[in-house]
């Protein structure tokens, strides 16, 4: 079963039992998709539906951040809410371990030797993911390591 057939069933088993927040939560993410699929005139496939999501966690941390900082608990736990929701419909996290492996594979594949070679090696690793690690934590693993 792909993610947007998931989103779409865990909407209606959240109508049933009455759970508002997961509800709300699912039928952001599937707005997000859906205003996706109109600007770019095309179905978006798995890997894009994983894509947006992993956007939408990223955003929840970043007001988490603002709202600790402004000293909002009720927005904290409502944002930490809603990474949970959205983290059941993300593939298994990869282990740091395993990414510093691939990207160490993909500097060696590519012949890359500093940091101005990120690009190349990025280009190789992002492929090995497939989402299952955020951008961010991916580019830091290459940048420390060609750093080396």
């Amino acid at each position: 079963m792909d993610t947007k057939t998931k989103l779409n069933e865990a909407v209606k088993e959240a109508m049933k039992s009455g759970d508002n927040l997961r509800k709300q939560t699912v039928r952001m993410v599937l707005a997000a998709v859906k205003q996706a699929e109109v600007d770019k005139q095309t179905v978006l496939d798995d890997m894009a539906v994983t894509s947006l999501i992993q956007k939408e966690v990223k955003n929840r941390r970043e007001a988490i951040e603002e709202a600790k900082k402004a000293n909002r608990e009720d927005l904290v736990s409502g944002n930490e809410s809603e990474i949970k929701i959205l983290e059941e419909f993300l593939p298994k996290a990869m282990p740091t371990d395993e990414l510093r492996a691939l990207v160490q594979a993909a500097i060696t594949e590519t012949g890359a030797s500093a940091p101005s070679d990120m690009g190349k090696v990025m280009k190789a690793v992002m492929p090995k993911v497939a989402g299952r690690a955020p951008n961010d934590m991916i580019s830091a693993a290459v940048k420390e390591l060609l750093t080396k």
